[in-house]
């Protein structure tokens, strides 16, 4: 494992692109996260808002940047053939994919802890100005509040897990753009979903299988009762999922030829 992983680290800290994905992946959150807090207000009536998860609306939009970091890790060697190399000078292809999916997980923590916080400080330093005050019930966002903490924390966990979650659909189909077509509809297709259904019942179905709408569920900190799964359960089947699509990789990079 050691020759893997100082190979991949070789690889990823040599070239530019993964260094401007990560550099995209704070910003955008950061940024969206900014904006949706200056768009929304409190009245003078009261409000009844989620500030924490509204706080970290951004990560939505990040994610994004962490799907096309982790499909490029595999499918951009596909791409130019690198492969081929690359398995002739590690030949043990599960531990490889172990090996990319270490660094590529650990950098994207990296990002997301910087992009969380960031976040979080955006929406302490704007809401107060929107309304979200004491006077309405609402104390300023602090990482040493429980709900708070948990919902940053588990935010920078989601993107760590949709950073696994990609790099498992690139394994298995390898293709670049299918594979980031393939992790969007898991993630946002699914999430829309529910919205064009009427049953109930397929509602919540579709809200506690979707990798997306579950996993979010950990930056809830209000109404916790009515989600349709708990926080840390929602992140659990996120957990699932880059768990099956990784095995599948893993399974797919062992079986088929370069």
């Amino acid at each position: 494992m050691r020759q893997e992983l100082h190979a991949e680290w070789t690889k990823t800290r040599t070239v530019a692109g993964p260094a401007w994905l990560l550099l995209a992946v704070i910003a955008l959150t950061a940024t969206m996260s900014a904006a949706a807090a200056a768009a929304v207000s409190c009245p003078s009536a009261g409000c009844d808002q989620d500030i924490t998860k509204l706080s970290l609306m951004g990560v939505q939009a990040g994610q994004a940047v962490v799907a096309i970091l982790a499909v490029l890790a595999i499918s951009g060697e596909y791409s130019t053939g690198m492969i081929r190399t690359t398995l002739t000078a590690m030949p043990r292809r599960v531990t490889l994919l172990a090996a990319k999916a270490i660094i590529v997980t650990g950098l994207t923590l990296a990002a997301a802890t910087i992009a969380v916080l960031a976040s979080v400080l955006a929406g302490r330093l704007i809401l107060p100005g929107n309304g979200f005050t004491a006077a309405h019930g609402y104390a300023p966002l602090s990482p040493a509040d429980g709900p708070t903490l948990r919902a940053a924390f588990g935010s920078v966990l989601y993107l760590g897990l949709i950073a696994l979650l990609s790099l498992g659909v690139a394994a298995i189909v390898r293709d670049s753009a299918a594979a980031i077509g393939i992790v969007f509809g898991l993630l946002y297709f699914l999430s829309i979903l529910p919205f064009v259904i009427y049953d109930p019942d397929w509602q919540r179905l579709l809200w506690r299988i979707a990798p997306m709408s579950a996993g979010l569920a950990i930056q809830a900190t209000t109404h916790l009762s009515s989600l349709p799964l708990s926080p840390w359960a929602g992140l659990g089947v996120l957990a699932a999922w880059a768990a099956a699509a990784l095995l599948g990789g893993g399974l797919a990079l062992r079986l088929r030829d370069s």
